[in-house]
């Protein structure tokens, strides 16, 4: 047990699911709230600045999208979509507007504490909602270059301002902040970690399985959860960039993604 406990919101209007996530995060060492309706959610994320909220797509006043996009705007906590839908389409939408992961009832409480326990050994570091205790950092950075310019393929580091910079991207690991030509992105956390990721090695193709595995945890097959969040994150990239510019991460085709030369971008 945890000398803090974590803290969840579930916003979940079926009763008897309500208490089964309730209890099954509370063997987890959760302090939970929660909500039967998409507002009273919505106000409980806002008192409580929860680590986790789990969210039915289904819910009586508010879309389950429409709430998870308004936790967005006030919440860096994760968020899994719960709900009876097995439309590719909605979960599309729930990870689109930024949820870390979906589950499709009926779910046994084992899975839903799996998914949990694989969102939260992402490394964190910053953030009241951030780090599991003793969390490292973010992910691993190329150190400051003793001799010379950085080659063009690798990304630098300021060493005055610990800044990952690649191109028009600079990234601050303990902020949690993406910036491109200094316009904040507003990436949630799994796009932030997949960028770090990817700018860990620059030069390297990463393919999606050891993506899978490094963001999500281990054991986990749905890889279309990283092309998702791929284009996500090159979709905000690109939107502070000049005109026509695209973000900078291939596609290595039958392989996974690698970052561009950062003068491409």
């Amino acid at each position: 047990m945890m000398g803090s406990a974590r803290t969840a919101v579930v916003v979940e209007d079926d009763d008897d699911i309500r208490e089964l996530i309730t209890h099954s995060l509370t063997m987890q060492g959760f302090a939970v709230s929660t909500a039967s309706s998409g507002q009273a959610g919505l106000e409980l994320v806002v008192a409580t600045d929860p680590d986790l909220v789990t969210l039915d797509l289904g819910l009586p006043d508010l879309d389950g999208i429409e709430v998870c996009r308004r936790v967005r705007d006030v919440s860096q906590a994760y968020v899994v979509m719960i709900s009876a839908r097995t439309d590719e389409i909605d979960r599309l939408m729930g990870l689109e507007i930024g949820a870390d992961d979906y589950l499709t009832k009926p779910f046994s409480p084992r899975e839903l504490q799996a998914r949990v326990n694989a969102m939260f050994r992402r490394p964190r570091t910053g953030g009241s909602n951030g780090a599991a205790d003793g969390a490292g950092p973010v992910a691993p950075v190329p150190a400051p270059a003793t001799e010379g310019a950085p080659r063009a393929a690798e990304s630098s580091v300021d060493a005055e301002h610990p800044l990952v910079r690649h191109g028009r991207i600079a990234v601050d690991p303990e902020g949690r902040v993406v910036t491109v030509d200094e316009q904040e992105v507003d990436l949630t956390r799994t796009e932030f970690d997949l960028l770090t990721t990817l700018l860990s090695a620059p030069r390297r193709v990463w393919s999606r399985a050891v993506l899978l595995d490094s963001l999500w945890g281990p054991g986990w097959s749905e890889e279309h959860l990283v092309e998702v969040h791929v284009g996500n994150l090159r979709r905000k990239l690109s939107r502070l960039g000049p005109d026509g510019t695209r973000a900078p991460i291939r596609t290595v085709r039958g392989v996974g993604y690698r970052m561009e030369e950062p003068d491409a971008f």
